[in-house]
C-alpha cells in the first residue's frame, strides 16, 4: 500500500497531535531543525508544516490527512473534509478594541484593523457594514492598538492578554479548535480512505479514554445487590465470583468527574480493596 501522507502542525498544537499519535501507538520523533518526522508505522510518513499552509497542501492533495485548526481553514477557504473535532487547543477568533474606543465610534469612522486572519476579518467587517483598512500582521497583532490600529481581529483562549494590553471583545466571530481532516483526493482512494478511517477510531479510542478511569473493587455476597444498583458504568459492570465463593469483583468504567463523589460512596456502602487506575484507550 501507498503510504498515507500526514501532515503535523508546526508551533504550540504541535505537541497536542504528537500526543494524540502517541496515545494511539504512533511515535514521532523529530530530529532538530527537521520538518520530515521519523514515524514508527511503516505505511505513515509525516511532515511538519505551519497550520495556515495545511488546508490549502491538502486540498491540493500533495498530502492525505493534517492536523490543524479549524480557523486556518476557514481563513484559507480550503476544500476539504473535516474527519473529526479533537476538541484540543480551543480558541475563539474575536474582534477587540482598546477600552476607550465605544462602539458608536466604530461605526463613524474608518477604522484600522490589524490581524493574521485576512479573509475572516473582511468578510466579518462587511457584515457589520465598518469602513476599514486591513493590516496583515505576523503574530503579536495584540500591541498593534491604539498607536497602529483601532481593532484587532484575533485568536485568543482566556482573553487575558486582551485585557493585559488594554483591550475590550466587542464579537465572537468563530470558535476553533484542533481538527484532524483530509484532502477529497485521499477519501477517494479505498485504501486511503481505510486508513484514515482507521485513524479516527484510534484517535476516537484516545480520547474516549482521558475522560474515563477504571475502577476494581470486591464486595460481600449481602451487599452486592444493594452496591450494584448504586454504581454507573460506561454499559454494565463486570462482575467475578471471588476465590473460595466468598463475595465478587467488580468493575467499571466511569467518568474521572464521577470519582470525588463515587469514591466515598462505595466505601459507605461496603466496597472494599478500591483500584482506581488510567484507561489508555476506550473503544465504546
Amino acid at each position: 500500500m501507498e503510504k498515507l501522507k500526514l501532515l503535523l502542525p508546526k508551533g504550540r498544537i504541535y505537541e497536542n497531535v504528537v500526543g494524540l499519535l502517541s496515545g494511539a501507538g504512533i511515535k514521532v520523533d523529530l530530529p532538530e531543525r527537521a520538518y520530515r518526522p521519523i514515524v514508527n508505522q511503516s505505511d505513515l510518513e509525516a511532515k511538519v508544516m505551519k497550520p495556515q499552509n495545511i488546508g490549502k497542501l491538502l486540498e491540493l492533495g500533495s498530502h492525505d490527512a493534517g492536523f490543524t485548526g479549524r480557523d486556518w481553514i476557514e481563513e484559507s477557504k480550503a476544500d476539504v473534509e473535516e474527519i473529526m473535532d479533537l476538541g484540543f487547543d480551543k480558541v475563539r477568533i474575536v474582534a477587540a478594541v482598546p477600552n476607550a474606543l465605544d462602539d458608536h465610534t466604530l461605526q463613524t469612522k474608518r477604522v484600522v484593523v490589524a490581524t493574521e486572519y485576512e479573509q475572516i476579518a473582511r468578510k466579518w467587517l462587511e457584515s457589520k457594514k465598518i469602513d476599514s483598512i486591513i493590516v496583515r500582521t505576523y503574530g503579536a497583532t495584540e500591541v498593534f492598538p491604539p498607536d497602529d490600529a483601532d481593532m484587532i481581529i484575533d485568536n485568543t483562549a482566556t482573553g487575558r492578554t486582551l485585557q493585559e494590553n488594554g483591550l475590550r471583545i466587542v464579537d465572537t466571530i468563530l470558535k476553533s479548535s484542533t481538527c484532524f481532516f483530509a484532502s477529497k483526493t485521499a477519501l477517494a482512494d479505498p485504501q486511503k480512505k481505510q486508513k484514515i478511517d482507521e485513524l479516527k477510531m484510534l484517535f476516537e479510542a484516545v480520547l474516549n479514554a482521558r475522560n474515563k478511569v477504571m475502577l476494581e473493587m470486591n464486595c460481600s455476597k449481602d451487599i452486592f445487590d444493594t452496591l450494584i444498583k448504586e454504581i454507573p458504568a460506561m454499559k454494565s459492570p463486570t462482575v467475578s465470583p471471588l476465590y473460595g465463593d466468598d463475595g465478587y469483583a467488580i468493575k467499571i468504567a466511569v467518568d474521572k468527574s464521577e470519582v470525588p463523589l463515587l469514591l466515598p460512596k462505595l466505601k459507605k456502602l461496603g466496597a472494599v480493596d478500591i483500584l482506581e487506575y488510567e484507561l489508555r484507550k476506550v473503544l465504546a
